[in-house]
């Protein structure tokens, strides 16, 4: 029986290994994002076989990651699905990648079927689109930065551990302009926001602000996702403030992605208005992630 445990400090770099070893491009193939999220979906962790599974909850189903890294992949999810027989369950894979299914299907022929949504594709962009914001198409996102950089009274500095408490005042100030639209999953936003802030250096995350005066009026906070990818996992801003975000949007880009090809700005969730902000920026890219489903 593979034993789950909670995700730990002490297993961040073995973990942080073992999704370099598969360099995948997905969003959820980072410690901090698992670790970010762990509450609300109940992230837990097994080793086997030299591999990495993921375990978590979504919609009342326990769902598993493919075994990650270069162990022996293949033993690892007969171990998986192996206890899951035992139990006389189904076994659910999610955060699949095309490669993933490829795998399965030369490994675990006609024993899974495959299910996809939308709503969970990641949105990837060229680094130097978001950093120049040049073409015709792009050409109100620039207005809105011209508009912002109009008093120029402004500065974007790197966040610290310490800016913490700040970072959590605009949180609160976004809840109070939302109070009327708030629901479960801006809760759970919310409450993975904060995790990030108090645990920034553990974690690794590089952050950014972005002030106009005196005045906090957006942060982000991302990684490094894979060799050529960055993901950012937060933005906020003060929506009432003209160009806050896509200022934000690029000023992160250039003090923290020139390093890589591309920027993994995750999925929308369906939400129609976030879908629209994403596309707006024209994407190089969509991510798309399945489910395999077994029956076990």
């Amino acid at each position: 029986m593979l034993e789950f445990c909670a995700l730990s400090f002490k297993d961040r770099e073995w973990i942080i290994q073992r999704m370099a070893e598969d360099d995948r491009q997905a969003c959820e193939y980072t410690f901090a994002n698992n670790f970010l999220w762990s509450d609300i979906y109940g992230v837990t962790m097994a080793k086997c076989h030299g591999c990495l599974i993921l375990r978590f909850q979504n919609g009342g189903r326990c769902m598993y990651t493919i075994p990650i890294g270069n162990g022996q992949k293949k033993e690892a999810l007969d171990s998986l699905l192996e206890m899951e027989r035992s139990r006389g369950g189904q076994l659910i894979l999610s955060s699949l990648v095309k490669s993933d299914l490829e795998w399965l299907e030369q490994n675990y022929a006609g024993q899974f079927t495959v299910v996809t949504n939308r709503d969970d594709y990641d949105y990837v962009y060229t680094t130097e689109k978001l950093s120049t914001l040049s073409g015709r198409k792009l050409h109100g996102k620039r207005n809105h930065i011209a508009r912002f950089k109009d008093d120029a009274n402004w500065r974007y500095r790197e966040m610290m551990p310490e800016d913490a408490g700040e970072c959590m005042r605009l949180l609160d100030m976004w809840k109070e302009a939302e109070a009327e639209n708030w629901n479960d999953e801006m809760e759970n936003e919310l409450h993975m926001n904060r995790k990030a802030l108090r645990n920034l250096a553990e974690l690794v995350l590089d952050g950014g602000m972005l002030y106009k005066g005196q005045k906090l009026v957006a942060f982000s906070i991302g990684e490094p996702l894979n060799s050529n990818t960055y993901v950012v996992h937060i933005e906020k801003a003060v929506a009432s403030v003209q160009g806050a975000y896509p200022m934000i949007n690029q000023q992160f880009v250039l003090h923290n992605c020139q390093d890589y090809q591309y920027v993994n700005r995750e999925e929308d969730t369906g939400d129609e208005g976030l879908r629209k902000a994403k596309l707006s920026y024209y994407p190089e890219l969509l991510v798309e992630k399945f489910q395999a489903r077994f029956q076990v």
